[in-house]
C-alpha cells in the first residue's frame, strides 16, 4: 500500500510562524459552532417572519449544515478545541455527526490521499463528466433524490430482498441503530417546533435544506477538493485543490475556509481558521505557484464538465 507523500512544515515556515499557525484555541472553535447555529436560527426566524425569503433561507441553512460537518471535520483532527474530551463532545453532539466513525474513515483518506487505497477516490474518479451528466447530478441533488439514496438507500435495498416479517423488524432495528443520532435529533427538533406551533418551519427550513441544498454544496465541495487531481500523484502540493472563494461563495457554498483544501492536506494539524494565514505565507514565498489552485468555483465546474 502506497502512503501519500508528506511535507515538512519547517520547509515552509519559521518555528515562530508554525507555532502560531498550529496553535490550538479554547474559544475559536466553540465560537464558530455558535456562529453556525446562530446563522441557522437567524435564517429560520427571517423565513418565518417573511416567507418570501424562504428560498434564500434554505440556501443559507443548507450551507451552514455543511458548516457543521466542516467543524466536525476539524474535531476529527483534534483541532476544534485543545481539550480532547471537549473537542470530541462538541464534534459529536453540537455538530451532529458520528465523530468516531468519521475519524477512522477520514484519517485513511489523509494517509492515502489520491492513491489507489484512498477511500474517497470514488468521489473524484468519475470526473471530468459531460455537461449533461453534471446537470443531471445537480437536478438529483436539488430534488432530494441524492439525499434519499444516501440516507435510506441501504434500507430500501434490504427491504427489496423480500425478508420475512420477523427479519423486517431486525432490519429496521439495525437501521435505527445505524442512524440513531440523525433520527433522534430530528425527532426532538420536530417535537420542539410542533410545541411552538411551527411544525412546518422544521420541515421547510431544516429538513428541506438538508435534502436539497446540502447535497448540492457537498457535491461542489467534493468536486473542488479532489476532482481532476491526478491519481497516484507523487507531489504533496498537488494532492488536493485550493479554490479561491469570493464573499458570495463563502456565504452560500464554502463556509469556514473549506476552500483551502490543499493547505489542509499539506498541514493537517492546522485548524480551519488558520488556513488563510498559511495560504498567505505560502503565496508570499511563491509556493502557491506549484500548488493545485483555481480562481473560483465556476472555473472548477467548467473543468469538471469538460468531457
Amino acid at each position: 500500500m502506497t502512503v501519500a507523500a508528506r511535507v515538512k512544515p519547517e520547509e515552509f515556515f519559521s518555528p515562530e510562524e508554525w507555532r502560531v499557525l498550529s496553535g490550538r484555541s479554547s474559544w475559536k472553535g466553540l465560537a464558530l459552532v455558535a456562529h453556525c447555529w446562530l446563522t441557522i436560527a437567524a435564517a429560520m426566524a427571517v423565513g418565518v417572519m417573511w416567507p418570501a425569503t424562504i428560498v434564500l433561507a434554505i440556501m443559507f441553512i443548507g450551507t451552514r449544515q455543511l458548516g457543521l460537518f466542516i467543524l466536525m471535520h476539524d474535531a476529527a483532527h483534534g483541532a476544534l478545541h485543545p481539550n480532547r474530551k471537549v473537542n470530541d463532545w462538541v464534534g459529536k453532539w453540537l455538530c451532529g455527526f458520528d465523530l468516531q466513525a468519521y475519524r477512522s474513515y477520514h484519517l485513511q483518506h489523509h494517509r492515502f490521499v489520491q492513491q489507489t487505497e484512498d477511500p474517497d477516490l470514488v468521489l473524484s474518479a468519475p470526473f471530468p463528466v459531460t455537461a449533461d451528466s453534471l446537470r443531471r447530478k445537480i437536478v438529483r441533488d436539488l430534488t432530494g433524490q441524492t439525499f434519499f439514496k444516501q440516507r435510506f438507500g441501504h434500507l430500501m435495498q434490504q427491504l427489496k430482498s423480500r425478508p420475512t416479517q420477523a427479519s423486517v423488524w431486525h432490519i429496521l432495528a439495525a437501521e435505527f441503530k445505524r442512524q440513531d443520532l440523525f433520527l433522534v435529533s430530528n425527532a426532538m427538533g420536530f417535537a420542539l417546533f410542533c410545541a411552538a406551533g411551527l411544525w412546518w418551519a422544521w420541515l421547510v427550513m431544516w429538513l428541506l435544506p438538508m435534502a436539497t441544498w446540502l447535497p448540492l454544496v457537498s457535491r461542489l465541495r467534493n468536486i473542488a477538493e479532489h476532482a481532476l487531481v491526478a491519481q497516484n500523484e507523487p507531489n504533496p502540493l498537488r494532492h488536493a485543490r485550493t479554490t479561491q472563494a469570493n464573499l458570495l461563495e463563502r456565504m452560500l457554498l464554502a463556509p469556514y475556509w473549506v476552500n483551502y483544501h490543499c493547505e489542509h492536506h499539506m498541514f493537517t494539524q492546522l485548524a480551519c481558521w488558520n488556513l488563510p494565514a498559511a495560504h498567505r505565507l505560502l503565496a508570499q514565498r511563491g509556493v502557491t505557484s506549484g500548488m493545485e489552485l483555481q480562481p473560483g468555483y465556476v472555473t472548477v465546474l467548467r473543468l469538471a464538465a469538460a468531457a
